[in-house]
């Protein structure tokens, strides 16, 4: 099933565009109603979704400790976090940048029919970035796995490793309890990934039914030069990982395209963590650098939707003719690289800093439903950036330490896991260039 899962995942998102425009045409209304058909498609996808979201928590918790354990060196904790947190900001400003370049080039807001039936906004919740920092720190470590709340889950785990380390041999058992929960979870990803093609199905089948193929015709222009921006994103990203993986940073995207495809189709960066962490084993990255990185990232560095939140703040602006200054501009790229550090806390989380981003700047707050009709589209380009763009950060960051080891067989069906590997410094690593 590995050897084949891209290609199902494929063909499972061209099968659910088909019937969903089928359902929306109500050429198959014989058979049942089109709630029914939506229904039952949100059905299929729900079921993996909480399958993924099952796994998640303690996929996290192991990682995270078992991979801080076997490091021995608490300094390299802080180094690795340290230059983590450099990539991210360096990211964050591109990201946002970008998304600021391509829409005063593109101007897509300009001619907006305004008039036009708004969807509704819902509840957006407002983003506090004090309960944000206040948010990061668990008060109930059960809790927080009950909510798969991965910063929290992610600093509790942070606590557990270095203490099993200082502890030594006493909290040798519990290491090994979680090596052995990782492999677990391991296993599990690969019975729950069957799943994908049918939830990938699902998923799209819902939005084309609801929506139609004809939502896309009518937002064609921001769509396709939004997608371009990202296109330019992931070319920036790739460049730059070029200049520290050489060719390897290419072969990324061939270990990563599945994580990548889950991501795109599920519009869920959750769904494409355990296959992501699986990947990266393969591509030669230790567990105990990705088990770091990859919550770290997944909570402050989403590339996709910073550039997503940039160029919609400015597409709404255009839509109501406000012109805004290069220095207001700039402000708005500076309260981006602030408040999208919180998104992980929120529900919809990209609304929630647009809409924060808006009132601040005294922009029309509900220029939001512009955009919403087709957010579901448009999530979908952000989440797949998002995971690339932390595929990325986490080859780099352990090719920066000098912990890269030589790529596994991307389809091969059980990968070895560098985390299994002697806990002393880089001894047992079969490093390249033989560091």
């Amino acid at each position: 099933m590995s050897e084949h899962l891209t290609k199902a995942i494929m063909a499972g998102m061209v099968l659910g565009i088909f019937v969903g425009w089928l359902v929306n045409q109500g050429q198959l209304a014989g058979v049942m109603s089109t709630e029914h058909w939506t229904r039952s498609f949100q059905m299929l996808s729900t079921i993996f979704l909480n399958l993924i979201k099952m796994l998640v928590a303690p996929l996290v918790l192991a990682t995270i400790v078992s991979g801080l354990a076997h490091m021995s060196d608490s300094a390299a904790v802080g180094r690795i976090g340290f230059r983590a947190i450099v990539w991210f900001i360096l990211a964050s400003f591109i990201s946002i940048s970008l998304g600021l370049v391509m829409v005063n080039l593109f101007q897509p807001g300009v001619g907006v029919d305004l008039t036009a039936k708004a969807a509704s906004i819902g509840e957006v919740r407002k983003l506090d970035l004090f309960e944000f920092i206040e948010h990061v720190f668990p008060k109930n470590i059960i809790a927080a796995m009950g909510e798969n709340n991965v910063l929290q889950i992610l600093v509790f785990a942070l606590f557990a490793g270095i203490g099993l380390t200082a502890i030594g041999e006493k909290g040798k058992p519990l290491v090994r309890g979680a090596e052995a929960l990782g492999d677990l979870m391991l296993q599990v990803t690969g019975y729950v990934m069957r799943f994908a093609p049918f939830a990938v199905f699902g998923a799209l089948a819902k939005v084309v039914a609801e929506n139609g193929l004809g939502i896309l015709g009518t937002y064609a222009q921001l769509l396709g030069e939004f997608y371009l921006s990202l296109g330019l994103l992931w070319a920036l990203l790739l460049g730059v990982g070029f200049l520290f993986l050489g060719r390897r940073a290419l072969m990324l995207v061939r270990y990563v395209r599945e994580p990548v495809m889950i991501a795109f189709s599920t519009a869920s960066s959750e769904a494409a963590m355990p296959k992501l962490f699986e990947q990266l084993d393969r591509f030669g990255v230790p567990r105990r650098i990705s088990g770091l990185m990859i919550p770290l990232g997944y909570s402050f560095n989403l590339d996709g939707s910073m550039m997503y939140a940039s160029f919609a703040t400015i597409f709404i602006a255009q839509a109501y003719g406000i012109h805004l200054d290069m220095t207001t501009q700039v402000l708005i790229l500076l309260t981006l690289m602030i408040s999208s550090k919180g998104i992980a806390a929120v529900p919809r989380a990209s609304l929630v800093v647009i809409a924060a981003t808006l009132a601040m700047f005294n922009l029309p707050v509900e220029g939001i439903a512009l955009v919403l009709a087709i957010d579901q589209f448009l999530d979908m380009g952000r989440t797949a950036t998002n995971v690339l763009g932390n595929s990325v950060a986490t080859a780099v960051i352990t090719k920066w330490e000098g912990m890269l080891q030589p790529p596994f067989d991307p389809d091969a069906p059980e990968p070895a896991a560098p985390s299994e590997t002697p806990e002393h410094g880089k001894k047992g690593l079969h490093l390249e260039g033989g560091a």
